[in-house]
This record gives structure tokens, sequence and C-alpha cells, in this order.
């Protein structure tokens, strides 16, 4: 999946290839939240955005002979069309998912590509649709079938749900059948993310401001067509993290993918925090310090153990095969070794199938990140040092898994014109299977001050 991007924020011309690790590092102010924030608001809402037509006349035939056959290839054949058309009414969306004057965006653009050329039928489907007291039609495709079999459940007169409505459920259906596959599920730990645990209370503007929209409303509403409502205050990312903290009591009821699976994962996490989350049945959030009896409370925790939070419920609680983790500056308030250590957990939750996207001023989890991959080897020297600083082989990395853009300042000759222009872009960084990753984001500032501190021990001489 390749992003191209036009004059987003800072970002005059840009584009990047999502990887199994992508990360985007650079300066302040040069585009990084921009690019993921833009992102993780497309994968998102693509199911609002992508628009689907069903035939009137397969509507017809469902209500009157009880079953409708639809040939998904002749919506497969449109997939190109639907994701431009998706990306042009996405952008015009903008400064809702910004929370931000419509201004800012009058000139973005913002496209997705998609390999829909490879797109696969060879999964079942199968979906409901219900009322309170009886389910009215159902969606079925088996496997390697091509045809989404709609049939109808109940007697046509008790059938009484409005075509439209239907019309958009097949629709969906579609959508998750044809473009699931393609996009993954994004989760985002924003940098924002250390506030919203500890006024996740009094924070939970969503689902007041979502009942008394319900409230007012006299005709029934899709919920879900709330998120481009103008009364979005916060940017999505942050609005979602704040939603995301809300409802850890029910959150914890649920278990993802790698707990039973990877312990060890989560007892690494356990390990960076230096204790364990919980929920009390009150819907109090605590943190209980590893080998202590006291359980302190989100504003008496490090600000580490805050800004981890997201993460780890997600590992717990929410995480499956072929999401996106998208997080904001992971080294934020962790000391230099955490950061190592967040390094590490993520190179294994990407060995898992986890897609990880980063942005981050971090050299310490660049190093580490590059360590990874350099010892992803089979040379026994490598296997040795492997063995002596204890990394463990499901943390290794392969090069070609890993994409890195550094956000910076470009120069292009316009056309007609003797001078090159400046402009700020994303340009991807060297990734060498020996080396590893070229940051010369980092580098140039290292080496800056090494030069001074050379200067002030060797300058007498």
């Amino acid at each position: 999946m390749k992003i191209q991007i036009k004059n987003l924020g800072v970002l005059k011309q840009a584009e990047f290839t999502l990887g199994d690790l992508t990360i985007i590092c650079g300066g302040n102010n040069t585009g990084k939240t921009y690019a993921t924030y833009a992102l993780f608001g497309f994968l998102y809402s693509w199911r609002q955005i992508f628009s689907i037509e069903i035939e009137s006349d397969k509507i017809e035939q469902l209500l009157a002979e009880g079953a409708a056959r639809i040939d998904i290839t002749e919506y497969i054949e449109q997939a190109q069309q639907i994701v431009l058309q998706g990306c042009q009414d996405y952008t015009q969306q903008l400064s809702k998912i910004f929370a931000t004057s419509a201004d800012r965006f009058k000139e973005t653009e913002f496209y997705v590509n998609l390999d829909t050329k490879h797109i696969q039928l060879n999964s079942r489907f199968e979906r409901r649709m219900s009322t309170a007291s009886s389910d009215i039609f159902s969606m079925t495709k088996s496997e390697e079938s091509t045809e989404l079999v709609i049939t109808l459940l109940v007697e046509q007169e008790k059938a009484k749900i409005p075509v439209d409505i239907i019309e958009r459920i097949i629709a969906d259906a579609l959508k998750d059948i044809i473009f699931a596959q393609l996009l993954p599920n994004p989760f985002i730990a924003s940098a924002e993310r250390t506030g919203a645990a500890i006024f996740r209370k009094e924070l939970n503007f969503a689902r007041n401001r979502l009942l008394e929209e319900m409230g007012q409303a006299d005709q029934q509403i899709n919920p879900i067509e709330l998120l481009f409502k103008d009364y979005e205050d916060y940017a999505l990312p942050i609005k979602t993290n704040v939603e995301f903290t809300r409802k850890l009591e029910s959150l914890v009821k649920k278990s993802s993918f790698i707990v039973g699976n990877y312990a060890d994962v989560l007892s690494d996490f356990a390990d960076i925090i230096g204790g364990e989350y919980s929920v009390s049945r009150n819907d109090e959030l605590y943190y209980q310090p590893k080998g202590k009896r006291v359980k302190l409370a989100m504003d008496e925790s490090s600000s580490a153990v805050r800004s981890l939070l997201d993460i780890g419920f997600y590992l717990n609680h929410e995480a499956q095969h072929g999401d996106l983790l998208l997080v904001d500056e992971p080294e934020l308030n962790l000391h230099p070794e955490n950061q190592r250590r967040i390094a590490r957990l993520f190179a294994r939750l990407v060995n898992l199938g986890i897609k990880v996207f980063i942005t981050t001023h971090s050299d310490y989890l660049i190093k580490e990140l590059n360590t990874l991959i350099m010892l992803n080897h089979d040379k026994p020297h490598l296997q040795r040092i492997a063995k002596e600083e204890g990394y463990q082989k499901a943390e290794l990395l392969r090069a070609e898994k890993v994409k890195v853009y550094i956000a910076e300042e470009a120069r292009i000759q316009l056309e007609g014109k003797t001078r090159k222009s400046k402009y700020q872009t994303l340009t991807p960084a060297n990734i060498d299977p020996e080396f590893g990753i070229e940051a010369r984001s980092f580098d140039k500032t290292i080496e800056t001050m090494n030069r001074i501190q050379e200067a002030i021990v060797w300058g007498e001489e």
C-alpha cells in the first residue's frame, strides 16, 4: 500500500509505502504527525467513504423471490475507481480528522494505491441482518466462490426494512469482502496519550455528545456517520485514544491472540513498565508495581506508565493478526534502556503478524532496530553476540520488512526556473542488511555534539 500526499500541513509533496515496520523520523514540525494522522483517519473510516452501489433489481429480486445473487467480480473490476473516489471524498473530510479549519486543506491531495489486481476471494464470509426479535436476511459467500448470496429469512410482509438500509448493509458486506484484506485494522497511540490516561473520565465527551445527538434526532441515523459531524473539537486520533481509555472496563473482558499464545511478549512488556495495569469493578484504573501490594492511580504513576497504557491494553485485549499499530513517538517519557526494549517489542510484534508504524526522535530506538537487522544473519560471530547480549531469534528483523522515511527539506528543479526550489517531503532512507538504517536525521546532530566535545577535551593541545 502506497500513500501519496500533496500540500498536507508542511508536507508539500511526499509518498511512502507501508511496510511491516514503517518508521518516519525527522526534526520537529516536519510533517511526521500530519502523515500519521491522515493515514490513521483513512484506515479508520474507509468503510464510510468508499461508495458501492447495489443494483435496484437485486433488492427487488430479494424481496420478491426471497433470494438474490451478486457477482463480486463485477465490483472488483471497479475497485480502483472506488478507491480513487473514496480518497477524493476523504480529502474533503480532512478538516474533521484534524479538527481544524477546512481552509488548511483546500489544496491537499491524499491518495492510497492498493494492489487491487491481486484480490483473493478464497475466504468464507457470513453475516446476518437482525432486529431485536428475529433475523431478517443473511449474506453468505462460500470459499472460492465469487458470488454473495443474500437470503430473506422472514416472510416478505415482515421484512419492513427501508430499501436504502438493505442496500447499505449489502454494500458494507461487499466492502469487507473486497477491501478488508488490503486495508489493516488500525490502532493508534497518539503523542497526547499520557493526558488521556489521567483524565479519561472527564474526557468522555464522545459518549455524551453521541447520546445527545441521537436523542435530538427525529429519524433513524447511523452512529458511525457522526464521525463527520461539525461538533468535533479534537483530532480523530486523540478522540479515539480517549474513547479507548474510557471503555477499559468492558475491554478487559476480551483477550487478544497474544494472550495464551505469546505470554513472553506480555511478560516483556510488564518488565518495561515495571508492573501491570488493572481495572476495578467500579471502573477505577490502577497500576501495580511489580512485587508490591500498593495500587497507584494514573495521576500517581510515572509518565512512562501512562504513556504506555494504550499499548499495554491493546496487546492484552485488542491485538489481532494483520492489525496496524501506529505509535506517535513511542520513546515518550522512556529511559534510553526502555527505548531499546520497546524497539525489540515492536520487532516481536512485526514477526507475529502485526504491522507497526512509528514516528520517532529517538536515536536509541533506531540504533536498536539496526542491531536487530544486523544480527539477523547466520554468521557464527553474530549468533555468538546475540546469545551473549540476550537477543532472541523472534526479535531479529529482516531488512526487507522495514521501511524508513526522513521528514526533511528537499530541493527540486522547477520547470522554466534556473534555481532549485525547496519543499518539505519524506525521503526514503537506505536500509542495508549488513549495516542497518541510514538515519542521517540523527547522525548530523550526534556528529556535531561529538565534534564539540572533542574540541573541549583536546582543543588545548
